[in-house]
């Protein structure tokens, strides 16, 4: 078998600026594919509490997003309401009951009139909304761009004013882009103020897109845009490839559109392995208060979390690309190495690697971050792979 290798200069480190927000990827639990638009306070408040009782929160688990679905209009004064049905207690007491808890709570908006679901967008209304944003106590805005114009000058526009909005609110508030990778948000994201820009469309509750299916990104397809993205990202600045969907099992609902049916367990540890390794936000979505012991291992595997929140921020460097196998190289703070290893084939496959091929000369202490185990010393690794396995090693200089 021959390996196409893919080498590149690593760039130097984005070091995060003082008072600079979002230092490392953010996480937490995003409402969407559980709820879609029918999300609402008594089930925020219970996943919330499942957050903290399952031990997500200690993990780092800390942003409640509230996405789409919220709003209740606007008053006559222009000022944007939640819907009183959905949210009797006010936005404000429902960020005060999270970081009363030590948690945080993201929102949702839109750059246009109308938001993804046809309730009120913020556009022409940025410094009125970034104030009430801040006075209910909002941490972070997911910025979504349906019913807007295509160009990227709009977009960054757009973008660009309610991030002096929000500087301007009198609160820290991350602001998350959410224009889906169309106007290659990672060239100009930072720029305007943006703390982490999606790289694709949404993710949905599978592998990968079948070659019959015209949309709907599985897990594969967003790896293969957010994989070549690793120069764009550092602390402050996150290539943001969407929610997990570990747990979720085809739910119906956003994720299970687009021929989302469901992945394996194996698969969904893949995602969860290669988005840490990508330095991703990492957003559950599935029900945390009924969590099998399968979705709950992955989502509190300490050691991978370890990975996406490593403080020198540098994404992964896919050395290795070929039909059958991905090679991930991630330089850690410590002088250690993270080495992510992806069968991508739908067979069980042998693989040999040697270090020395990523540019990693002499022996290793090898820890394997899904056995909790140190598996040895050496100069290279070899195995067998389950099909969508990605397997995940921490490598310290011997």
């Amino acid at each position: 078998m021959r390996l196409t290798l893919f080498c590149a200069l690593l760039p130097v480190p984005l070091l995060a600026q003082p008072g600079a927000l979002a230092v490392t990827p953010p996480m937490g639990w995003m409402s969407w594919n559980l709820l879609a638009a029918n999300v609402n306070e008594k089930d925020l408040r219970e996943m919330a509490d499942a957050m903290i009782g399952s031990g997500m929160a200690q993990a780092g688990y800390s942003y409640v997003f509230i996405d789409d679905g919220w709003q209740g209009g606007r008053d006559s004064l222009g000022n944007l309401l939640a819907d009183p049905v959905k949210f009797p207690s006010g936005m404000k007491a429902l960020a005060d009951h999270l970081h009363a808890r030590g948690l945080k709570l993201g929102l949702y908006s839109d750059a246009a009139p109308l938001t993804c679901a046809g309730f009120a967008g913020s556009l022409g209304f940025e410094e009125k909304d970034a104030r009430m944003f801040a006075a209910w106590g909002i941490d972070y805005l997911k910025y979504d761009y349906c019913h807007a114009p295509e160009h990227t000058d709009t977009a960054r526009a757009r973008y660009a004013a309610m991030a002096a909005a929000l500087r301007a609110s009198g609160r820290d508030i991350v602001l998350g882009i959410c224009e889906w990778g169309q106007r290659q948000p990672w060239l100009w994201g930072a720029q305007v103020g943006g703390q982490l820009w999606r790289s694709t469309y949404d993710i949905r509750d599978k592998w990968a897109r079948r070659p019959d299916e015209t949309w709907g990104e599985g897990i594969l397809d967003i790896l293969d845009v957010n994989a070549g993205l690793d120069a764009y990202a550092g602390p402050g600045r996150w290539n943001d490839a969407d929610m997990l969907i570990a747990g979720l099992y085809g739910k119906p609902g956003p994720s299970g559109d687009g021929g989302g049916t469901g992945c394996t367990d194996v698969e969904y540890r893949s995602q969860f392995s290669l988005w840490a390794m990508m330095s991703a936000p990492l957003y559950a979505s599935n029900d945390l208060r009924h969590m099998n012991e399968a979705t709950r291992t992955t989502l509190l595997n300490g050691e991978v979390i370890a990975l996406a929140q490593d403080p020198l921020g540098k994404q992964a460097v896919r050395m290795v690309h070929t039909e059958t196998w991905d090679v991930f190289l991630k330089p850690l703070a410590n002088g250690d190495h993270a080495v992510a290893i992806l069968n991508r084939s739908d067979e069980e496959r042998p693989y040999e690697l040697e270090f020395s091929t990523l540019g990693l000369s002499g022996t290793y202490a090898i820890r394997d971050l899904w056995l909790h185990a140190d598996v040895g010393v050496a100069s290279g690794w070899k195995g067998s792979w389950q099909p969508h396995e990605t397997k995940v090693f921490r490598l310290k200089k011997d």
